[in-house]
C-alpha cells in the first residue's frame, strides 16, 4: 500500500518510519495539502495530513478522483477537514484523539511558571551579568484559583498537576468528570463564573463554531484584573485582538500561548530575516508580559511515538476492512454529542 504524507517535518520522520512495521510504501513531502498539490496523491491508497492541511470539499473531491480512500490526520484537531463531504465521497477520515495528555498539560505548566517567575527575563539578565531581582517578583501558586476550560484527557491531567500545587480548581465542560471532583476537589461552574473567579485560566478545547472566540472582549472584561491566560488549544479559540487590548490595559497580566490565530505557514517554518505577515504575532512578540512558543507542546518523544503508532494502526484497520475506533463521523460533529470518543466540543483531547 502506498501512503503519501503531507506537511512532513524533519523531526517526524524517525517516528513515522519506525511505526511502519508492515512495510508500507511511504512518500513524504513538506508542503501542506492544497489544490495545488493534490495530484501528487495519484496512485496512493491513503494520505496522512496535519492540522495545517486543506481538507476542504474541492480538495477532497480531487483526492477521491485520484483514488484516495483514507485520510489519516496525525493530530487531534480535525476542523480543517470537511467530514460531511469526505463521508459522501466514501473517504474514511481518522485522527489521533490522544497521544500524550502529559505533553500538552506539562507545556501549559511550563508557560505558567515561566511567565510567573520571569524566567525568560531572568535568563537574559544573567547573560548580561545583571543579577538583580527587582523586576523578577512572582507569586505562589498555592492557594490560587485555576480555571480549566475543557476537562478531557489534557484538561484532566492539568487539574491533577495544579492540585499538587495546592490550587483551588474550577472547571467547565459539557461532560463533567465526577472523578476529578471527588479526588481533586474540582468544582464545575459556568464559563462566566470560572472567568470571574480564576487567577489563572488555561484552555484545553477543540476549535469548532461553538468555541471560536470563546475568549472574547466581553468575557475578558469579566476576568480578574491581572489574570494569567494560557492557551495550548487552538489560536482561534481566543480573540487575539481583544487579548492584546487587555494586555495593554493590564486587564490580562500574563499571556502564554503555544498557538496563534492564522499561524499557518509560520509555525513549523524558519522565518528568520523574513517579514511576518501575521500582525497578531508581531504585536504579541513586542509585549513583555507575553510568552509565545511555536506550537511545540506536543513535541515530546512519547507523544511523537504515540502519534506515529496510532496513525499506522488506524491505516492498518482500514486496510483490513475494519473500522478504526478513531474514525470520525459527521452526525452532531459540532453539537453537544461527542464524535469518535467521549469528549465534548469544550474538550481538547
Amino acid at each position: 500500500m502506498k501512503i503519501l504524507f503531507y506537511s512532513t517535518k524533519p523531526f517526524e520522520l524517525p517516528y513515522l518510519n519506525a511505526a511502519n512495521t508492515t512495510n508500507e510504501t511511504l512518500e513524504f513531502i513538506t508542503e501542506p495539502l492544497s489544490t495545488n498539490n493534490v495530484d501528487k496523491a495519484k496512485g496512493c491508497d491513503a494520505i496522512c495530513i496535519f492540522v495545517s492541511d486543506d481538507g476542504s470539499a474541492p480538495v477532497l473531491e480531487a483526492l477521491a478522483h485520484n483514488g484516495v480512500k483514507h485520510i489519516a490526520i496525525r493530530a487531534v484537531g480535525f476542523e480543517n477537514v470537511d467530514l460531511k463531504r469526505a463521508n459522501e465521497l466514501g473517504i474514511e477520515v481518522t485522527n489521533v484523539p490522544s497521544y500524550s495528555p502529559f505533553a500538552i498539560a506539562e507545556h501549559a505548566i511550563a508557560l505558567m511558571l515561566s511567565l510567573n517567575r520571569k524566567i525568560v527575563v531572568a535568563d537574559k539578565q544573567v547573560h548580561q551579568q545583571n543579577f538583580t531581582t527587582d523586576n523578577l517578583i512572582g507569586f505562589d501558586f498555592k492557594g490560587k484559583t485555576v480555571g480549566v476550560i475543557g476537562t478531557g484527557k489534557i484538561g484532566s491531567t492539568l487539574v491533577k498537576i495544579m492540585h499538587g500545587f495546592g490550587c483551588k480548581i474550577l472547571g467547565t465542560d459539557l461532560y463533567p468528570n465526577k472523578v476529578l471532583t471527588e479526588l481533586y476537589g474540582l468544582e464545575y461552574v459556568s464559563l462566566e463564573e470560572l472567568c470571574r473567579k480564576s487567577d489563572i485560566i488555561s484552555l484545553h478545547i477543540c476549535l469548532s463554531p461553538t468555541t471560536k472566540y470563546l475568549i472574547n472582549e466581553e468575557i475578558i472584561n469579566t476576568m480578574k484584573k491581572g489574570v494569567m491566560l494560557i492557551n495550548t488549544s487552538r489560536g482561534g479559540c481566543i480573540q487575539t485582538s481583544a487579548v492584546i487590548k487587555a494586555l495593554e490595559s493590564g486587564q490580562i497580566g500574563y499571556f502564554g500561548t503555544d498557538v496563534v490565530e492564522d499561524e499557518k505557514g509560520i509555525f513549523f517554518f524558519d522565518c528568520t530575516g523574513k517579514e511576518l505577515k501575521n500582525e497578531y504575532l508581531k504585536k504579541l512578540s513586542t509585549l513583555p508580559n507575553v510568552l509565545v512558543t511555536p506550537h511545540q507542546a506536543f513535541a515530546t518523544f512519547e507523544a511523537l511515538t504515540n502519534i506515529a503508532t496510532t496513525t499506522f494502526k488506524t491505516i492498518e484497520c482500514w486496510k483490513k476492512g475494519s473500522q478504526s475506533p478513531y474514525t470520525l463521523t459527521v452526525p452532531n460533529i459540532f453539537t453537544d454529542t461527542p464524535t469518535n470518543h467521549k469528549e465534548s466540543n469544550l474538550t481538547h483531547a
